[in-house]
């Protein structure tokens, strides 16, 4: 077990498919409702996929100044919308006027793809029109590390400024190096999770190429991510944000800060093994897991809950239930395991951090969110999914993990504040 302060969650926000708010999303959570319908966003007529998690009728001129949405990507709109909330909810406002030091504050965000609608957007005017047709703000725009750029600008934030790159994991690894950099001292608070806008042609074209999404469902898109079945097919694409406030514990006591939870430990590993399909055996995974139950100071039999990667995908979820079992041991099959994407859809970068939102909520409330479309269980996925309906029930520790194409695994621990 690591020693180190202890790192509190005070604030928290999203937008994604289910809603544009914590409250809304959870809602919909507990209420077992899908957020994947058909894709709008361009002409899929000759796109095998044609589904999405799309955010509908989003307006960031709600949180947001219509002058600064102007310069920004939609990965990097969902991102600051997203914070914008968190920090609401957190009782922080912008540098020296919210009880924070802009110097020991720092944003630490999530991207896998960047500003993908802008990159296409451009190319076609660089192809019909030439150079001097590109827009101005082209690079600042598409850019992964605008997300973060344009969070600690917000908010007067000048001490690290870090975007994780890791696929599907960066969400939760940008939040365990967030969690470590509180921890250690390195600042007191941090804006942290992930982001992401990917439905666009190119993104799509290039995930069904390697034959990644789910092409069954097109006519029933609610029942197409169904992580654990028999009958999955591939992940559906989202888009979103999911982002937390994180704050050294007597830093957020001095202030009166609401505490929403605690972060306890984080594991992070690589396969080494492929680019795009996970090693089989989930020996990675699951060493992540257990370095994430290490530094929490845990037992196995102490986590409840599992918040599980569960894309739907033929590779990952055999490879995520033998990983379970291997970190998990016999425990494995008394612990809830749910894939909360049956319903959000694959947000990408953003997963695991709206997934440790889910994961926070989870423990104050005392639900065992359900995966969605469980109808056929996979003869080889033979754990409690918590299958169609939630349940209820007392969580002490609850673990997200995420697992990106690289090879990359993410893991956290959290728990309910206890003075």
């Amino acid at each position: 077990m690591m020693q180190g302060r202890r790192v509190v969650v005070v604030g928290m926000g999203t937008v994604n498919p289910l809603g544009k708010r914590v409250d809304e999303f959870w809602n919909n959570i507990k209420e077992g409702k899908s957020g994947i319908g058909p894709l709008t966003k361009f002409d899929v007529t000759e796109y095998p996929a044609k589904i999405a998690g799309e955010i509908k009728n989003f307006d960031p001129s709600d949180l947001l100044d219509r002058k600064e949405v102007r310069s920004m990507a939609d990965f990097t709109q969902y991102a600051v919308y997203a914070a914008a909330q968190a920090m609401q909810q957190a009782k922080l406002g912008v540098a020296g006027e919210g009880g924070y030091d802009p110097q020991q504050s720092g944003v630490f965000l999530g991207n896998g793809i960047g500003g993908f609608e802008i990159v296409e957007e451009n190319l076609e005017k660089l192809f019909e029109r030439g150079p001097r047709a590109v827009a101005p703000l082209t690079i600042p725009k598409l850019i992964a590390n605008e997300a973060a750029g344009n969070i600690a600008m917000k908010y007067g934030i000048k001490g690290p400024c870090h975007t994780t790159v890791t696929a599907c994991a960066s969400g939760t690894d940008a939040i365990g190096e967030a969690f470590r950099a509180v921890k250690f001292g390195v600042v007191d608070l941090a804006i942290t999770g992930g982001t992401e806008g990917a439905i666009t042609r190119l993104a799509v074209a290039g995930f069904c190429r390697i034959q990644a999404l789910s092409t069954a469902y097109n006519d029933t898109p609610e029942l197409a991510c169904r992580p654990f079945d028999a009958k999955r097919d591939g992940f559906v694409l989202g888009e979103g944000a999911g982002v937390l406030v994180l704050e050294e514990l007597e830093h957020a006591k001095a202030r009166g800060a609401e505490i929403l939870g605690e972060i306890v430990g984080y594991g992070m590993t690589c396969d080494a093994f492929h680019l795009t399909a996970p090693d089989p055996g989930g020996d990675g995974a699951a060493r992540a897991m257990s370095a994430a139950m290490r530094e929490a100071g845990i037992r196995p039999d102490e986590v409840d809950y599992i918040n599980a990667h569960g894309t739907s995908t033929e590779a990952n979820d055999v490879m995520e239930t033998r990983a379970i079992k291997r970190a998990f041991g016999e425990h494995a099959y008394k612990l809830k395991v749910s894939s909360t994407k049956s319903m959000t859809s694959h947000l990408v970068a953003a997963a695991g951090a709206v997934e440790a939102i889910v994961s926070l909520l989870a423990i104050r409330d005392s639900y065992f969110p359900c995966t969605l479309n469980m109808t056929d269980p996979d003869p080889e996925c033979d754990l409690d999914y918590v299958p169609n309906k939630g349940q209820s029930g007392t969580i002490r520790y609850a673990l997200s993990e995420s697992l990106g194409f690289g090879g990359h695994n993410g893991a956290l621990v959290f728990k309910g504040y206890v003075e």
